[in-house]
C-alpha cells in the first residue's frame, strides 16, 4: 500500500514516542495529493543537469511540472517515480494531456488556469478514456470532503493538495493581521517588492500567534517539511522556524522581479496569473509546448520507491538523477544504500542534483567515504543555483558530478 510506503520512508527508528507520533501524522498526510505544483525551480535543474541528447534521467515525480520542462531539452528517456499515489495520478494525467489535448490553448486552461469548467468536458472527451484504470479511479473519485478530484480542475487545483492548503491558512493569518498578500503581485519593481515586504510581510512574524504557531512541527505538514526536516531547520531557538520562514518569504519577495517568478504567484495569488505576459514553468510556454508534446512518449511513471527502481537497473545505464529534498528524510544507512545504488547505476558525465531543507550538503560524515569519494561536490555551482532557485523555500541546491 502507498501509505505503508510513506510510512517506512518517514518513521525512523530510535525516535522518542512524540516524535514517533509526529512521523506517523505526517506520513498520514503525505498520503493525499500534496503538491499540486512542484516547488523545485526548473530552469535552475536544467542549468545544472546540462541534459543531453544521450541523457537518462531518473526523478522524483511529484507534481510533474518538471518531469514534462525537462523534456524541453530533449533527454532521451526520463523515468518519474514517487510513493504517492496521488502524484503518480497527477503525472499520467499530464502525459496523457500532453498527447491527447488538441492546442496549447486547451493544455493551458487546464493546467494554467485550472479553474474552468470547460476542463471537465475536456478530461471526458480527451484524457479520461486514455488513462489507465488506476488514474482515472483517482481521478473521478472523491476526496476526504466529498469532492470529485478531477472537479479541481474546474476550481483551481492550485488552491488543494497540502501545499494548497497551507498557502490558504497563510493567506487567511495574513489577513487577520490586516495584510493582502496580492497587494505584492502589483509591485512594478524590485524596490516596491521590498517596500511591501518590509511594511506588511516581515511584521507578521513577530506577532505572538505566528511565533507559536510555527514553533509546532504539525503546522508545516502543508509545506511538505517532515519531523526530522523540521529538527534541522529550527534549531534549539524557540522562534527559529519563524525566523526561516521569514528569511525564504523575503528571498522570494525581494530577489526576484515578481513578473518573471511564476512561484511568487502561486505564493501570493494561488495561482499562475492571467494574461499572455504571465510568468510560467517552461512546461506550459507556448513556444515550449511543441517539444513536450512530441517528446512526451520518452516519460516513464512508476509508483515505486527511488532506490528500488535503481537497484533494478544494470550497472552504468543512467546518468541523471534529481532527489527533490528526499534525502533530508533518510537516515544514514539508507543514504548509503540509495548512494551506492546511485553510483553502481552511472555513467560516465553522471549528475545528481538535490535540494536540503538546511542550507550544507547532508552527505559527507553520512554516506561512506569510499562511495561519496566517487564524487565531486561542485561547492561554488551549488551556491549559484541556491541563489538562482526561484521558489525560496530550500535552504541549499546541490550538485554532484561523478568523478572521471
Amino acid at each position: 500500500m502507498a501509505t505503508d510506503a510513506v510510512k517506512k520512508a518517514v518513521l525512523r527508528d530510535g525516535e522518542s514516542g512524540r516524535q514517533r507520533l509526529l512521523d506517523r501524522a505526517f506520513a498520514f498526510a503525505f498520503k493525499g495529493l500534496v503538491y499540486a505544483q512542484i516547488w523545485e525551480d526548473p530552469v535552475v535543474d536544467l542549468e545544472a543537469l546540462q541534459l543531453r541528447s544521450d541523457s537518462r534521467l531518473v526523478t522524483i515525480a511529484s507534481g510533474g511540472c518538471n518531469v514534462l520542462s525537462y523534456l524541453t531539452a530533449g533527454p532521451e528517456r526520463i523515468v518519474a517515480v514517487d510513493l504517492n499515489t496521488a502524484h503518480v495520478a497527477l503525472n499520467k494525467l499530464k502525459l496523457v494531456a500532453a498527447r491527447k489535448l488538441p492546442d496549447h490553448a486547451t493544455f493551458h486552461r487546464f493546467f494554467g488556469q485550472a479553474d474552468s469548467k470547460a476542463n471537465i468536458a475536456t478530461y471526458r472527451s480527451h484524457v479520461a478514456p486514455h488513462l489507465d484504470e488506476v488514474s482515472r479511479r483517482y481521478w473521478e473519485g472523491r476526496d476526504l470532503t466529498g469532492r470529485r478530484r478531477i472537479g479541481g480542475f474546474a476550481k483551481g487545483i492550485y488552491r488543494r493538495g497540502l501545499l494548497g492548503g497551507f498557502i490558504g491558512a497563510a493567506h487567511l493569518i495574513a489577513k487577520v493581521y490586516g495584510v493582502d498578500p496580492k497587494r505584492m503581485l502589483a509591485a512594478t519593481s524590485l524596490e516596491e517588492q521590498r517596500r511591501i515586504f518590509d511594511e506588511d510581510f516581515a511584521p507578521v512574524f513577530d506577532k505572538r500567534f505566528v511565533r507559536w504557531l510555527t514553533g509546532q512541527p504539525a503546522s508545516l505538514f502543508g509545506l511538505g517539511i517532515p519531523p526530522a526536516q523540521y529538527i534541522a531547520l529550527a534549531g534549539d531557538e524557540p522562534d527559529g522556524m519563524a525566523a526561516v520562514l521569514r528569511q525564504r518569504l523575503e528571498k522570494l519577495s525581494c530577489d526576484f522581479d515578481i513578473r518573471n517568478n511564476y512561484f511568487a504567484w502561486q505564493a501570493f495569488g494561488r495561482g499562475y496569473g492571467k494574461g499572455p505576459e504571465a510568468p510560467l514553468p517552461p512546461y506550459l510556454q507556448p513556444d515550449n509546448y511543441r517539444a513536450v508534446v512530441d517528446r512526451v512518449d520518452r516519460v516513464e511513471v512508476r509508483h515505486q520507491n527511488f532506490i528500488d527502481f535503481l537497484e533494478s537497473q544494470p550497472d552504468g545505464s543512467l546518468d541523471r538523477y534529481v532527489l527533490l529534498d528526499a534525502q533530508d528524510w533518510m537516515t544514514d544507512a539508507v543514504l548509503t544504500r540509495l548512494w551506492r545504488e546511485i553510483t553502481r547505476t552511472a555513467r560516465p558525465g553522471s549528475r545528481v542534483l538535490f535540494r536540503t531543507a538546511a542550507e550544507p550538503t547532508l552527505l559527507p560524515g553520512r554516506v561512506p567515504d569510499e562511495i561519496l569519494g566517487r564524487w565531486h561536490y561542485a561547492e561554488d555551482e551549488s551556491k549559484g543555483f541556491t541563489a538562482a532557485d526561484r521558489s525560496s523555500i530550500y535552504g541549499g541546491v546541490h550538485l554532484y558530478t561523478l568523478k572521471d
